[in-house]
């Protein structure tokens, strides 16, 4: 053996076949664990941006690790243990260049520092295998082939079936050399052709052999080459080597097959099943890594049994593992035993299992300490009692100088100040010590966390400490700084002068379009929040767009203007920003422009004229878009008719963008004798803030997905602007009707183009008894007629029609030895209510959903639509087989099962509408019918309480921003509109005072008297 290739067997004797693939393997094993978080090498992964030289909380194991990464075997997930060949094959060829005349060439650019097979080609490397069918075989040479092979293969080259199994087959020569790196690497081979190349299982032999043989060196490599290449019909042939494997005394050798065993588990689990005692005595090895893959199989295999599971974890936890990496992995398996036990409510404050994670706390490895605290600051259970300790051993790896342990503590912390802000508080020292940080990673992260955590008189100088660094990180730091302050405007309000002064500097810099986007955002919140801050915050978006090159935010900050500027105290001075657009833009920004005049004209009569000349002068545009808009809101403002303004300027349509588009489709699919029927088309879904939307948005959760799925203040999307090009231009449909400018522009956005109405319609329609109903008016979230632990889960979705109700139930068979068949809900009918037609789910088979319907007419007195109906399961079992799930006889017997009442409501047959200019829309109203009664709300304390009750009893979309109670306030006036099915419009007004319990003034408007009455009665 030559003195290069003995020094790099030396060198990698111990680690190769343990530490390289097992730790890279680890990787695998935990996301089967948990899957909750990156951190799958605990405090390594959960920073490996900010720092590559401090993943090392096990130097061993991460240098086997990183060498590992150059054979590049990612399709073979934790199959990776012997990647390090690929890696060290380069020092392979460097050391045998020398003596092989065909690496020449690569060994002067090696010299060179280039890659020397970075220019290789796929046909000339498949000639050169046929080397492999040379006698004698030249180790050296067969080597360097290999590694342009296996070089080719991982950077994604595809070999057909007939070139790998000539390569494969020319390979398998290579067994009748004693060289021990050749014979590495064609284990390595092996592995890599496996899945492409034909009849592999002819090395099959060789591989038992050196499997079994008493080379260390190659023992560990051929199980895991052995095992790719395995089946289920061969397994049982080499069960017996790999029992004997799994407890053998060589670590790469027991941890090689323990891995293998993971993957055969997809192939063959109730074979792997039976290893489970060679498993267990292999937890108890020395072995850092045969430890931890060890309890990973034990853990598979019992993963399906929580009892067997918690067994042991119970036993683990009372011993003590000397694995860090099993120590991470037992940590997450209790934490999702716990998770499970809060789902079920079995939960208990002293939990065993999580006294176990807090005393991991004190573990002498940071990796298992930085895993305990994360998994206590992620549990949903954790209260701010037991957040201390994790807080506190996050504050000290805060000040570590490690910049892993910084960068893993800052992030956590931002984690928890999202939930538990007071609880970081006693770290803002440590944090405002990381602003400095030479890491911006981390720098950011500390910032941003000081935001949520500190106090509204920190605030001036925070954002001192933020200029001084915000210039020199990327737009994505940025725009994480941008989501901090939004929180922080929300969480002050009183502050937003100083955070809008710094955002509007912020705007002016370079970036590109998201990281002003998420700016624009931001201010259109503390706009919509805060009405003090409206004209400080129109006057920086005009400022803004003078200079935008971007057109779709140019679009929407016009379309925001358009909307919010009349309503202000001067909207003379926005006319000049937006005419500006119309001289120097683009195309798509004039015509936006022009929308947004015409709010002007159509809200401020004093400005009419002047709208009127602009107007006129767009009318010579060499555009036809902006022309034809021109020419339009002219002629509705000429008229001088305020109801014609508003419902065609200002309002505009409140259908859904995407099915208006459907249903034009389907009218020009075949001649039709009437009219387009608007009202077949669906309504668009007014977006919402839920509670736990607000709460995301004052703590800074998730900001950066809220605002791209909810369109504060009218924001037009391009996704919108794209749908109503289609609409403009392929169907012919004029683009006025569309009311661009208006409340569509803010429903109607990407994420919210499908609503749930579209979403069930195509259901419903899709079965044909139900297809005749006509045109889905409302759906109503599902509502839990069961609990989600009991042998059959029911839910109930409520589907309003015209004239009829649809009750849709989803059941759930839990039982695993039974099967459902002819499953449905027996209703007891309410007054008024006429049963139509029921649909059976005619079979229910285990752990899977059925659905069965209800199909009533609603009653012609609409006192009596608001009605409790009791409901019960009434179905056939059938006993089966649990594996097969295949009934035992043909015979069954009936059975019931009580289910909770279901309720139909108000809301129930009221979709939300909303109103750009509600003031307009209730003028319009004064020849409606109207009720007006006074009601006492004894049960409120408060007027938000009050406010939230009346919407969501009432289901009617709040407008002109009344959902919001100022502070302090005794008094407060609720507006709500709505739309009744049938199409009948519904406008609310609520007048509220606070005294002893809170006082109601309800003012109902309606086109019908009786849903006038009906309103006002279901307040009562």
């Amino acid at each position: 053996m030559s003195p290069s290739s003995r020094a790099w067997l030396n060198g990698n004797q111990s680690s190769d076949d343990s530490s390289k693939g097992s730790d890279d393997s680890s990787k695998g094993i935990d996301d089967n664990s948990k899957g909750s978080d990156d951190n799958s090498k605990g405090i390594d992964d959960s920073s490996k941006g900010s720092d590559d030289s401090s993943k090392g909380s096990d130097d061993s194991s991460k240098g086997s690790d990183d060498n590992s990464k150059g054979s590049g075997d990612s399709s073979k997930g934790i199959d990776d243990n012997s990647k390090g060949i690929d890696d060290n094959s380069k020092g392979i060829d460097d050391n045998s260049k020398g003596s092989d005349d065909s690496s020449k060439g690569s060994d002067d650019s090696s010299k060179g520092g280039g890659n020397p097979f970075q220019n290789i080609e796929k046909t000339t490397v498949l000639q050169e295998s046929r080397t492999f069918n040379d006698t004698p075989v030249n180790p050296r040479k067969c080597t360097h082939i290999l590694t342009k092979i296996l070089y080719l293969l991982n950077q994604g080259e595809q070999l057909g079936t007939t070139e790998a199994t000539e390569v494969f087959f020319a390979m398998t020569k290579l067994f009748q050399s004693r060289d021990v790196i050749l014979r590495r690497m064609v284990y390595l081979g092996i592995k890599e052709l496996s899945s492409v190349a034909e009849d592999v299982i002819i090395v099959t032999s060789s591989l038992t052999k050196d499997m079994t043989g008493k080379e260390d060196l190659y023992r560990a490599p051929a199980i895991r080459a052995l095992c790719s290449i395995t089946d289920v019909t061969m397994l049982q042939a080499i069960e017996r080597y790999m029992k004997q494997a799994i407890v053998d005394r060589n670590a790469s050798v027991s941890s090689a097959a323990l891995v293998s065993s993971l993957h055969l588990t997809r192939i063959a689990n109730d074979v792997v099943k039976r290893w489970v005692n060679e498993a267990q005595e292999a937890i108890n090895s020395d072995s850092v890594m045969v430890q931890y893959h060890a309890l990973g199989v034990l853990y598979h295999i019992r993963k399906s049994d929580r009892l067997a599971v918690t067994k042991l974890v119970a036993k683990l936890t009372r011993t003590s593992l000397k694995s860090p990496y099993a120590v991470c992995m037992l940590i997450r398996i209790a934490c999702k035993l716990l998770e499970d036990e809060d789902s079920m409510g079995t939960g208990s404050p002293d939990s065993p299992l999580f006294e176990f994670i807090e005393s991991c706390l004190r573990h002498k490895s940071e990796m298992v300490i930085y895993e305990a605290a994360h998994a206590i600051v992620n549990l949903r259970r954790t209260t701010a009692r037991e957040l201390a300790p994790a807080v506190s051993v996050l504050q000290l790896f805060c000040s570590s100088p490690k910049p892993t342990l910084r960068f893993a503590a800052v992030r956590t912390l931002n984690k928890v100040a999202m939930s538990h802000p007071a609880a970081v508080t006693a770290c803002n020292l440590d944090l405002e010590n990381l602003i400095t940080d030479s890491n911006r990673s981390i720098a950011t992260l500390a910032i941003t966390t000081l935001l949520k955590t500190g106090a509204e008189s920190s605030v001036d100088r925070l954002m001192k400490q933020i200029a001084s660094f915000v210039s020199e990180i990327s737009d994505e730091f940025k725009i994480v700084v941008v989501q901090a302050i939004r929180a922080l405007c929300l969480k002050f309000p009183r502050k937003h002068s100083v955070l809008m002064n710094f955002l509007s500097a912020m705007l002016r810099d370079e970036g590109g379009l998201e990281y002003k986007a998420s700016i624009a955002d931001t201010i259109i919140t503390i706009i919509e929040e805060n009405p003090e801050a409206k004209e400080t915050g129109l006057a920086h978006l005009c400022e803004f767009i003078e200079d935008c090159e971007h057109t779709s935010l140019a679009v929407r900050i016009l379309h925001l203007l358009g909307k919010e500027g009349p309503r202000t105290k001067q909207p003379s001075r926005y006319i000049r920003f937006i005419y500006n657009r119309v001289i120097l833009e683009n195309a798509a920004v004039r015509a936006a422009a022009v929308a947004a005049m015409a709010q002007f004209g159509a809200m401020c009569p004093d400005l009419l004229p002047n709208i009127q000349v602009l107007l006129a002068r767009c009318q010579m545009d060499t555009d036809d878009e902006v022309r034809d808009r021109a020419t339009y809101y002219y002629s509705i403002l000429d008229t001088n008719d305020k109801s014609l303004s508003n419902h065609y300027i200002v309002e505009g349509l409140q259908v859904s963008i995407p099915g208006l588009e459907r249903a034009l489709h389907q009218y020009t699919l075949s001649p039709a004798e009437t009219p387009f029927d608007m009202k077949s088309v669906p309504l668009a879904t007014v977006p919402s803030l839920t509670e736990e939307t607000s709460a995301a948005l004052k703590s800074g959760a998730g900001t950066e997905g809220i605002f791209t799925s909810i369109s504060l203040a009218g924001t037009c999307s391009l996704s919108l602007v794209g749908e109503m090009s289609i609409l403009t231009h392929f169907y012919k449909v004029p683009w006025w009707m569309l009311g661009l400018g208006t409340s569509l522009c803010a429903a109607g956005n990407k994420s919210a183009a499908v609503s749930r109405e579209e979403s069930y319609g195509e259901k419903l329609r899709a079965v044909t008894e139900l297809a005749s109903l006509g045109p889905l008016f409302r759906s109503s979230e599902p509502v839990e007629l069961t609990e989600s632990e009991t042998e059959y889960v029911v839910r109930c979705v409520k589907h309003s029609f015209t004239e009829h109700l649809v009750l849709q139930f989803d059941c759930l068979n839990t039982l695993n030895d039974q099967l459902l068949e002819n499953v449905r809900v027996v209703l007891e009918p309410a007054e008024g209510y006429q049963m139509v037609q029921e649909i059976p789910c005619s079979k229910l088979p285990y752990n899977e959903t059925g659905t069965t319907y209800i199909v009533l007419k609603y009653p012609e007195e609409l006192g009596a639509t608001v009605a409790t109906f009791s409901a019960m399961l009434n179905f056939v079992v059938k006993d089966c087989d649990p594996t097969t799930g295949l009934p035992d006889s043909d015979d069954g017997y009936d059975d019931e099962y009580i289910l909770e009442d279901v309720e139909v409501t108000l809301g129930d047959q009221i979709q939300k509408v909303s109103k750009a200019n509600f003031g307009a829309a209730w003028e319009e109203a004064a020849n409606y019918h109207e009720l007006e009664d006074t009601y006492a709300l004894s049960s409120m304390g408060s007027l938000e309480e009050a406010v939230k009750s009346i919407i969501s009893f009432l289901g009617m979309q709040p407008v002109e921003r009344s959902d919001k109670v100022m502070e302090g306030k005794s008094s407060h006036t609720l507006y709500l509109a709505g739309l009744f099915r049938g199409g009948h419009d519904v406008l609310l007004r609520a007048k509220l005072a606070l005294g002893d319990g809170v006082t109601m003034q309800l003012t109902v408007r309606s086109t019908d008297p009786d849903i006038a009455e009906l309103v006002t009665s279901a307040v009562g």
